[in-house]
């Protein structure tokens, strides 16, 4: 694997207090606040009988929330080895809260610390789950709460933070809005510091690197995403350098039309390699354009036929990775796969593309811009919810072809893609 590119962040102006980032509230609208969600009063007796439950030992360590999916993760990852030398504490006391949905590579990728994993569908929705959750949240005693997502959501993440009842909580400025701004200000009001890492659109691994230069005072790196994976081959017959293709996503719309993803295939397999598609069964490609691509020489289908540590293997050991954008793509590259990214114009630049300085040589981010960039994924301009976004559409075969073999030149010399024992 090549060197991690990391670009330097000073330190801005620290953890500031909320009265001074203008969350300052009064007591009584704190007991009775306007403007929440019916949810929030749903959940408030078990939230704050979670809150006030008894824990008779010293608080000690750091609880760090990240309700992110994969991708997410993929991009904190990084900043998280400088967070124990940042908050005082050794990597053991870091317990690190997370989704269910990366449990199955939360013991390798988060080697070291602590993990607990919840359903957080279930946490945002069920009341005696969430009630369950808080009481081991708050159990855990920590000395230091604190989660630095931007895009976050608040009856998840800031509630977590809260019911952990830390002495001290340092959250990072999230992204506000009208229906989000009464129970972000009361979770915020509360905490003991908040740190403003940046304004819409930032990337990511900026803002964990902004965050940690305010919490210590000093100059912070903003590193490529890089994780440690085992070295296993996949259950992939021998044959010649595979491409993998991962043509989902959750939002149907950032799902680059797969008929364009079957003419790529069918030029990777004219050029010598084998094609292998992954993903989950939920998301397999429209059948009329699936069943002939699969019956070809070379094409190796992997729809629902691969656990998310499987996929980790694929991608490990493949020539090149091409991906709409999705949690898989930012694991390929933090693996050091030649990866080509297939971008919409949702929120560029706050998940991709990588800025300079971070995006490492074997990544490539091909898009197409338009007009109606930053929608935040509310596009006005296709016929039907499961259409693709006009913006990913137009991103060109030709486009995605150059940006792989860019991609793959760039590989350092001594990565040699194999298939097979």
């Amino acid at each position: 694997m090549a060197d991690i590119p990391t670009m330097t962040v000073t330190p801005g102006e620290g953890a500031q207090p909320p009265a001074r980032l203008g969350f300052a509230v009064s007591r009584f609208w704190r007991l009775m606040p306007a403007g929440m969600p019916r949810r929030w009063w749903l959940f408030r007796l078990f939230d704050l009988i979670a809150r006030h439950w008894p824990v008779f030992r010293k608080p000690r360590g750091l609880l760090v929330v990240r309700m992110d999916g994969i991708g997410d993760m993929v991009l904190f990852r990084g900043a998280l080895d400088a967070y124990a030398k940042a908050f005082g504490v050794d990597p053991v006391d870091i317990t690190i809260l997370g989704c269910n949905s990366w449990e199955s590579i939360g013991d390798r990728v988060f080697a070291g610390y602590r993990l607990i994993t919840i359903d957080e569908h279930a946490y945002a929705r069920r009341p005696f789950y969430r009630f369950g959750v808080n009481l081991r949240v708050r159990r855990l005693a920590p000395a230091v709460a604190t989660c630095d997502s931007y895009l976050r959501r608040v009856l998840m993440a800031d509630s977590l933070v809260w019911a952990a009842a830390a002495p001290r909580t340092i959250v990072s400025l999230p992204y506000v809005n009208g229906p989000t701004r009464a129970p972000f200000t009361w979770y915020l009001s509360q905490a003991d510091g908040i740190v403003d890492t940046g304004p819409y659109p930032t990337h990511e691994v900026v803002r964990h690197a902004r965050f940690l230069a305010a919490v210590t005072g000093r100059e912070s790196a903003a590193l490529s995403p890089s994780i440690v994976w085992r070295d296993t081959l996949p259950d992939l017959p021998a044959g010649n350098p595979y491409v993998v293709l991962n043509p989902g996503s959750n939002e149907h719309g950032r799902r680059w039309p797969f008929a364009q993803y079957a003419a790529l295939a069918r030029r990777l397999l004219a050029e010598g390699y084998r094609v292998v598609v992954a993903g989950s069964a939920k998301e397999a490609p429209p059948e009329d354009i699936w069943a002939p691509l699969r019956a070809l020489p070379g094409v190796v289908d992997r729809i629902g036929r691969t656990s998310l540590p499987g996929l980790l293997d694929l991608m490990r050991n493949a020539a090149g990775v091409i991906s709409n954008d999705t949690g898989p793509a930012h694991l390929a590259i933090a693996l050091g796969a030649p990866t080509v990214v297939i971008v919409g114009g949702g929120h560029f630049g706050s998940f991709v593309p990588y800025p300079d300085g971070v995006a490492p040589p074997t990544a490539r981010f091909v898009h197409h811009r338009m007009a109606c960039y930053h929608c935040f994924w509310r596009c006005d301009k296709r016929a039907a919810r499961t259409d693709s976004f006009p913006c990913v559409t137009a991103v060109s075969e030709d486009a995605v072809h150059a940006a792989l073999i860019a991609a793959m030149a760039a590989a350092t010399p001594h990565r040699q893609p194999t298939a097979a024992p």
